[in-house]
């Protein structure tokens, strides 16, 4: 749906009409595998599905401290009338029992050790209590396979254990490496290009003089861009001009998936990116505004790199940093993930891809019908409620970012959200 804007101006669209025109623009590229070390797989997309090569265990073991016995020889135990019972030997971690136990007859165990032939189960320490160096008595009855890990209990051979698009998190780092994995197939992070612009921008480590800023959205980028499972490339910083933008463009395109422009994307004489892009061939730019606060500015579009024919995304953000902030959130992070072969978990269909929690707003927040926004919340605790508040400033203040834990967002068709309502907080 096009709307205008508060000046009159046509061509707004909404975030989700805009999301769609630029996806039905670009097809996203197989993307290339690599092996990595597990200790560098946090993170990452598995390549390929993952099978046991083995049973695990590959031995029964004990899931607690206590005696190996024969759950048949404890049936009826109790306080009143315990079991009496022969300890014949004391099983040792990281070896296998000589021997096995017959009817009457106990081991000692720990954790995780190998069952003797014979037992079945498991009696905890706290359920025996000791009548002479050779003799346990046990007071509670243990069932077949109680405190037992069978073999292939944790994972069968030839079972699929990861798939491929899997995300891989601190425990199938564990889980490979008790497998036997240490190196693994992992697709190529996808990589993004950032173009710093704008006449007033110098380097990080730069004293700035006058009229002149740091370049700090870039190092947000970085960050934002590694958190999605991207790979940032930095192209510089480049003066608002035509064909510097131009060639910088055409280079991020044979090296890159995605490519961000950061600054000229509001309606200016020295605001070169929509012409850049339109310049390269169609389809160009398709988005010029959307109805979103902070980012309306933000431009999308589609370039085609001649040689091979492969569409390639085109963002260009708006100077201000939390603007940045928000649109990648909303718009680049989700073109992204689709680019690092991540495949999403069926059974998390419907549920948003960010934490969130519930607040009550300490602050009314005013909002424009026919308009998203998103604004900067941080949270506080009072008589032990959760309770949300706004953090309102211009977007160009990169305080308003540091200070906050999150947004609340005010969607299209509301004029804005009254104090002391229940709000959902994204949470950064």
């Amino acid at each position: 749906m096009t709307l205008k804007d508060m000046l009159g101006r046509s061509g707004v669209i909404s975030r989700e009409d805009a999301l769609k025109t630029l996806e039905e623009h670009f097809t996203v590229p197989h993307p290339q595998s690599e092996i990595i070390h597990i200790s560098h797989s946090l993170g990452r997309v598995l390549a390929e599905e993952i099978r046991s090569p083995e049973n695990l265990p590959e031995f029964d073991r004990s899931t607690m401290d206590g005696y190996a016995v024969r759950s048949a020889d404890t049936f009826g135990a109790a306080e009143s009338r315990p079991a009496l019972l022969t300890v014949v030997g004391d099983i040792l971690m990281g070896t296998m029992p000589e021997r096995g136990i017959g009817k009457g007859e106990v081991m000692k165990i720990a954790t995780g050790g190998a069952l003797p032939l014979g037992a079945d189960a498991v009696v905890m320490f706290e359920q025996t209590q000791p009548v002479d160096e050779k003799s346990i008595e046990v007071v509670k009855a243990v069932a077949p396979q109680e405190n037992v890990s069978r073999v292939g209990d944790d994972m069968r051979k030839g079972e699929t254990v990861l798939g491929r698009g899997h995300v891989i998190r601190p425990q199938d780092m564990g889980a490979l490496a008790s497998m036997g994995f240490v190196q693994v197939p992992v697709f190529e992070k996808p990589r993004i290009a950032i173009i710093s612009t704008g006449n007033e921008l110098v380097p990080a480590d730069t004293v700035p003089g006058p009229g002149r800023i740091r370049d700090s959205n870039s190092y947000n980028l970085e960050g934002l861009i590694a958190s999605a499972g991207g790979m940032a490339v930095r192209k510089g910083i480049l003066p608002d001009d035509y064909d510097r933008l131009r060639e910088a463009l055409k280079e991020a395109m044979l090296d890159c998936h995605i490519i961000l422009f950061t600054g000229g994307s509001s309606v200016g004489t020295a605001d070169y990116t929509a012409r850049v892009i339109n310049d390269l061939g169609p389809p160009g730019v398709l988005v010029h505004g959307v109805s979103i606060k902070p980012g309306k500015p933000i431009i999308l579009g589609v370039v085609k790199e001649k040689r091979t024919g492969v569409a390639i995304p085109v963002f260009g953000l708006p100077g201000h940093q939390a603007a940045v902030s928000i649109c990648f959130d909303v718009f680049v992070k989700p073109v992204l993930t689709r680019f690092t072969g991540a495949v999403p978990d069926p059974t998390l269909e419907g549920i948003p891809p960010y934490r969130t929690v519930k607040a009550k707003l300490a602050r009314s927040i005013p909002s424009a019908p026919g308009r998203e926004d998103h604004v900067r919340v941080t949270l506080e605790k009072k008589d032990g409620q959760l309770w949300a508040r706004p953090i309102f400033g211009a977007s160009g203040l990169i305080s308003t970012l540091v200070k906050a834990v999150g947004t609340v967002v005010v969607p299209l068709n509301m004029i804005g959200i009254e104090v002391g309502e229940e709000v959902e907080v994204r949470l950064f």
